[in-house]
């Protein structure tokens, strides 16, 4: 079984669960905003579909909350972090897809479906994005409907919104 170390880190979309790989601390997890225990979150997020030993561990997550404290305060448009994207090859195709997204600007789900090779794909992309484990470093909040509207996001349009203003793509 493999380790999964997390934290929580304090911002200004609310309380993030970080999960980070324990062998090489690549970036697994983000989940915002905690309503719950991380305990709880790890089971509900991590637990059922992977299999985790999950373990608190500052140090481990150390270095994701140091980027996101620099994205929030302003000082950061584009993380430097090495991620764990454990998905279809069609899912991390997408996932690449949105971390070449530049900070504060937005892209279609057509127009990203048509950048990672698969121009009917809409709303496969949009499935992706929603299976996306590390949102704001992996920025699916960038991706927009064609008319330029506000749509799906899993931590709610308001948080998408925010997310956006504070990028200047709004």
């Amino acid at each position: 079984m493999e380790q999964l170390f997390y934290d929580v880190l304090d911002s200004p979309v609310g309380k993030i669960l970080i999960g980070v790989t324990g062998k090489d601390h690549r970036l697994f997890l983000l989940h915002y905003p905690l309503k719950t225990t991380p305990e709880t979150a790890l089971r509900a997020c991590v637990k059922a579909r992977f299999q985790f030993d999950c373990a608190p561990s500052k140090s481990a997550a150390a270095r994701v909350k140091k980027q996101l404290q620099l994205y929030f305060a302003g000082k950061l448009r584009k993380f430097d972090l090495p991620l764990d994207l454990r998905g279809t090859s069609f899912q991390v195709r997408v996932w690449r897809g949105l971390c070449a997204i530049p900070y504060g600007k937005t892209l279609s789900y057509g127009e990203l479906a048509r950048r990672v090779g698969n121009p009917r794909a809409a709303r496969a992309v949009g499935m992706a994005n929603n299976r996306n484990r590390i949102g704001i470093v992996v920025p699916c909040h960038r991706v927009i409907g064609a008319d330029g509207s506000l749509t799906g996001y899993a931590g709610g349009l308001c948080l998408k919104e925010r997310l956006l203003k504070h990028e200047g793509a709004l």
